[in-house]
């Protein structure tokens, strides 16, 4: 029976927590034939489990609401009904724009449970991105918060609207969910091939792609992000992530169901760092993963307020700058550990609880995931070169292709390798650095500099908040190092704050790789928060079309002196 296999699987790296070198060594992914995560694993071990599957507090008031596995089981059981009844089928694409609430999780379950598929989207998206995925996501129903549905007045297609919350006029009202059966027939067997879901990435360089998961691909691949979190039945794991994005799937749905864990969400407009230490404190959080970006802000509270942190603390998203891993490490006494993966992938590459982590490494590669470093030039393995998986012992955790586009999905996986197109160093130890996306590293005076590295130091600078560096027009070296630094609260965007980067990068890199130009300002960034430098790469070369020319609030590091 495929949850069988799934448990197996599923309790061997649970057994094997600290254990790296036998879980890499001996695990191996569950064979799953015919197989629905929602019917054959979620359901099974809902069966009179009153444990709290999902618990919600509300940041702006403090309001919150437990849902037990037992509860969930049966209101996606209801919802199914309800979507069966809206004209759902197996097959269909479904475009699901919700909020953190519970209706989220209920329309996951209740999709899989009928075989349809899931097009997660952000609310945050506008008419134009709607359109743009209702078309090539080919979705024929649309499941959407009320206070949304007007978004969709300009959107072109036959499409079944289901309206969460309010009753809104030619919508079908989510809420006559509750009056259907708590009992569910499936249309019939689920293979683990069939398609699952639709992912349209950020999109940090080009369109956003459209990724297609299988029902194995992320339910059953992301054993790989329960190991790497160091997830155990009955934990309470908080994730920061929006919905819509694949890391709000990894952690607050697969990774901690496939522990049987707790999915808690602290549901925020505004994000404030108090309340948020507040919240871990009273309720118990044992487990807690947060982007770069919220770390950044978390150091700059008192972190030392919190008396009791989380057991596990990891990081994703982009890799996490060892500046802020000291700081966590001296208030609790925890090392924040990174994650690599993609919206392609489950967790490929981490640091794993029980071992040692590497300032500015993300650790080794994951069970079930063999990783090869690939030369762009020879094409030849090594110890630099390209992230990239072998696909003869293909991990199940991998995408199936990019939907609708053969061209692409044979670039990605071209040679025998799925290509992540980000690059890596490997040391002999077998530990991974990430040294950037091989669009964003560049040559300066024939050197190669990793923008990931040179920001690492200049974040470590109590003036510097976030910082991205991009290749700047040079007429002497062709390019020189750029930084585009957003402030930390008490500091002004002017000459001195900028002389103090500058003598920071002076001490701390060699010359070949500091810093040579500076400008202030927020950085941009796509829908799900990654930093786009190929916007800022584009802008430099508008900004230096001559050898004297140069932007209004550019610092010259030769200037300041």
């Amino acid at each position: 029976m495929p949850a069988v296999e799934f448990r197996a699987a599923r309790d061997f790296l649970l057994a094997h927590r600290d254990d790296y070198a036998t879980a890499y060594e001996k695990f191996r992914w569950p064979v799953l034939t015919g197989f629905n995560w929602a019917l054959d694993w979620f359901d099974k071990i809902a069966e009179s489990n009153d444990s709290p599957a999902l618990w919600i507090v509300e940041g702006d008031d403090g309001t919150e609401a437990k849902y037990s596995f037992s509860q969930l089981s049966r209101r996606s059981n209801q919802v199914a009904n309800l979507l069966r009844r809206s004209g759902v089928r197996r097959g269909d694409r479904i475009i699901l724009m919700l909020g953190n609430q519970v209706e989220l999780w209920e329309t996951v379950l209740a999709a899989m449970k009928l075989g349809a598929v899931l097009i997660p989207c952000t609310p945050l998206l506008g008419t134009a991105d709607l359109q743009d995925r209702v078309v090539r996501g080919k979705a024929r129903h649309v499941v959407v918060g009320s206070k949304d549905t007007a978004k969709f007045d300009g959107v072109r297609g036959d499409f079944t609207k289901i309206a969460v919350g309010d009753p809104v006029d030619g919508w079908v009202r989510y809420n006559d969910a509750y009056e259907e059966a708590e009992s569910f027939t499936p249309y019939g067997l689920t293979m683990s091939r069939d398609t699952l879901l639709l992912y349209f990435t950020s999109g940090t360089t080009a369109k956003p792609k459209l990724v297609e998961h299988t029902h194995a691909s992320y339910p059953a691949g992301h054993l790989s992000t329960m190991y790497w979190i160091g997830l155990r039945p009955g934990d309470v794991h908080l994730n920061i992530s929006s919905p819509g994005w694949a890391k709000h799937a990894w952690s607050n749905i697969f990774a901690p169901w496939d522990a049987e864990a707790c999915v808690f969400v602290f549901n925020y407009t505004r994000f404030d760092a108090d309340r948020l230490l507040d919240t871990l404190e009273r309720c118990g959080v044992t487990s807690f993963c947060a982007p770069p970006t919220v770390w950044r802000m978390l150091i700059q509270s008192d972190l030392g307020r919190l008396t009791n942190p989380p057991r596990e603390v990891v990081a994703a998203g982009e890799p996490l700058n060892p500046e802020v891993i000291e700081r966590v490490k001296v208030a609790w006494g925890r090392t924040i550990r990174d994650g690599f993966g993609q919206t392609e992938t489950s967790v490929q590459i981490a640091n794993t609880p029980g071992q040692t982590v590497k300032p500015g490494s993300m650790g080794r590669p994951a069970p079930g995931y063999r990783v090869a470093l690939i030369d762009p030039v020879t094409g030849r393995p090594g110890d630099e070169g390209e992230i990239c998986l072998d696909l003869e012992d293909r991990p199940l955790g991998l995408m199936t292709g990019y939907h609708g586009d053969d061209k692409r999905t044979e670039e990605a996986m071209a040679d025998g390798y799925y290509h992540t197109g980000d690059i890596g160093s490997r040391d002999e130890d077998g530990y991974i650095t990430y040294v950037g996306r091989a669009d964003d590293v560049f040559k300066a005076s024939d050197y190669k500099i990793s923008p990931f590295e040179l920001e690492s130091v200049l974040i470590e600078h109590e003036a510097v908040a976030e910082a991205a560096v991009v290749p700047s027009p040079d007429p002497v070296r062709a390019a020189v190092p750029k930084a585009y630094v957003t402030l930390t609260a008490g500091w002004e965007p002017n000459a001195d704050t900028a002389k103090a980067i500058f003598e920071h990068s002076r001490a701390q890199l060699s010359p070949f790789k500091r810093v040579r130009r500076l400008e202030f300002g927020e950085l941009p960034k796509t829908i799900s928060g990654k930093i786009r430098r190929v916007e800022l790469r584009d802008g430099e070369r508008v900004k230096h079309p001559g050898a004297d020319d140069r932007p209004e609030g550019e610092f010259r590091e030769d200037e300041l002196r």
